[in-house]
């Protein structure tokens, strides 16, 4: 009965510790990075987005959204766990609709995987390409709004340097990071899921 309440909804010991494992992940992936210049803009590459892929397929979709949930809110009460910082005025970064897009991918990633039948490689990956473009879409429509109505009075950007800058530059490389998230996730979740089982639920 503890099992299946578990599993159903309730919060086990072992939930907070994998949210709190997976927010510290996301912190530390903000920090192995490489930086992509392209013409005035710099694109950051960084393992964050595999990790809250990871989040989504090891956690499910709604623990996996509250890992990268409570990554973000500790970001923005001022703890420099973002890739350029920390702080409220990060809301202000065009950029910062990526960060959002990390929730979001571990949240459409999750959601594919628990819905979708079979449990296979490609299962994930298909669940994983979803996500990707989760995380795009919020990327790209914060990051059009925040430059051409916020941040920037006098220069905007248009839809395809938009897409040329920002999706373009790194999609391949986040594709990959697709792949390796998926397989690591098929070897991994009956670890996960074994250890939340074992646990008593809190509520």
């Amino acid at each position: 009965m503890n099992e299946k309440k578990n599993r159903a909804g309730g919060i086990s010991a072992a939930d907070i510790v994998h949210c709190g494992m997976f927010a510290s992940l996301m912190a530390v992936g903000a920090f192995i990075k490489i930086m992509i210049p392209i013409g005035i803009w710099e694109v950051t590459f960084s393992l964050q987005f595999f990790f809250a892929l990871l989040a989504g397929f090891l956690l499910g979709s709604k623990r996996g959204l509250a890992a990268v949930g409570v990554y973000l809110l500790i970001g923005l009460a001022g703890v420099p766990v973002f890739a350029h910082g920390g702080g409220l005025m990060y809301l202000m970064k065009p950029t910062f609709g990526f960060l959002i897009g990390f929730a979001a991918a571990a949240y459409v990633a999750g959601k594919i995987a628990e819905i979708m039948p079979g449990s296979g490689y490609f299962k994930l990956l298909f669940a994983a390409f979803w996500g990707e473009m989760a995380y795009y879409l919020c990327g790209l429509v914060y990051y059009y709004f925040m430059f051409n109505f916020v941040v920037s009075k006098d220069v905007g950007i248009g839809f395809i340097e938009l897409v040329t800058v920002w999706f373009l530059s790194t999609v391949i490389p986040d594709f990959i990071l697709c792949v390796l998230a998926a397989g690591a996730a098929l070897r991994l979740r009956p670890v996960i899921l074994k250890e939340s089982l074992s646990k008593r639920p809190l509520g």
